[in-house]
């Protein structure tokens, strides 16, 4: 089975009150984007776990693919043995969720393979073991989403008709370094009512909350998404927690980059 885990960005993300286990409550809308990973199963005597493309850490137990698979054997020890080949396309610490995909369409997948059964609800509780996004990608379709991220509301949002450009500029931010200055909010700016106006209007008004923090720490990326503006960008913004920063565009742009820039860019259908 040869499975294609994409990524995603977030349009707005509102950091709100701490809450008693530690994380940020959240709203955000994430939506779907069509770059993929390329992850790849076959039947084999014994477990085993491949790379290629982007590097990735050395230790296999820590990959969410793994992961995924050692949360399915846990509920049923009988699993047949697989090999995984991961095929890494989606930039690392840049915001794109495609570690959380990838984790999240292994169980998807895997519960097909095997015929296992479990619903929608029970991936989602699954996935949610292995990351705060992960619970998206078992849906993976454009959703308001609160809580750590697994409360999810379908949503009518249709970009189709614009053409995504992804700039990460090779800087790694950690969770929790983006998280360290963030000062959350009391309560929510109305996300819901601000992503149904046209995209032309969510410019200055549907916000990053990590933007912030993390363009004083690292001015690149701030500037980055002045140069999406100057290009053309319809709407532009910071995903996640950074450091990939993407622009929504009528027309594919030519943008100028530096050496160490990596640019992804697709039509959104």
């Amino acid at each position: 089975m040869i499975i294609f885990p994409n990524c995603k960005i977030n349009l707005g993300l509102q950091v709100l009150g701490k809450r008693p286990d530690g994380y940020h409550n959240l709203e955000t809308v994430f939506y779907p984007v069509p770059y993929t990973d390329i992850l790849e199963f076959v039947p084999a005597r014994s477990f085993g776990f491949q790379s290629s493309g982007l590097t990735i850490s050395d230790n296999p137990s820590s990959n969410l693919c793994v992961r995924a698979y050692d949360l399915l054997t846990a509920l049923y020890p009988d699993l047949p043995p697989i090999n995984m080949h991961l095929h890494k396309l989606i930039p690392m610490g840049a915001g794109l969720g495609g570690g959380s995909a990838d984790g999240s369409f292994t169980l998807v997948s895997l519960n097909e393979y095997f015929q296992l059964g479990l619903s929608t609800e029970a991936l989602v509780d699954l996935s949610l073991k292995l990351g705060s996004d992960c619970p998206f990608f078992i849906k993976n379709q454009p959703v308001i989403a609160g809580g750590r991220g697994e409360i999810m509301e379908p949503i009518e949002l249709d970009l189709s008709h614009y053409t995504i450009a992804i700039i990460h500029p090779g800087i790694h931010i950690s969770t929790a370094q983006a998280f360290s200055g963030v000062v959350p909010r009391s309560q929510s700016r109305g996300l819901r009512s601000l992503v149904s106006e046209p995209v032309s209007e969510w410019k200055n008004r549907m916000l990053n909350d990590f933007e912030t923090t993390v363009f004083a720490h690292f001015p690149e990326i701030g500037k980055i998404k002045e140069l999406l503006y100057e290009h053309g960008a319809v709407y532009a913004s910071m995903s996640g927690s950074g450091s990939a920063v993407y622009g929504l565009f009528t027309q594919p742009p030519a943008l100028p980059l530096q050496p160490s820039w990596k640019l992804i860019q697709v039509p959104l259908n």
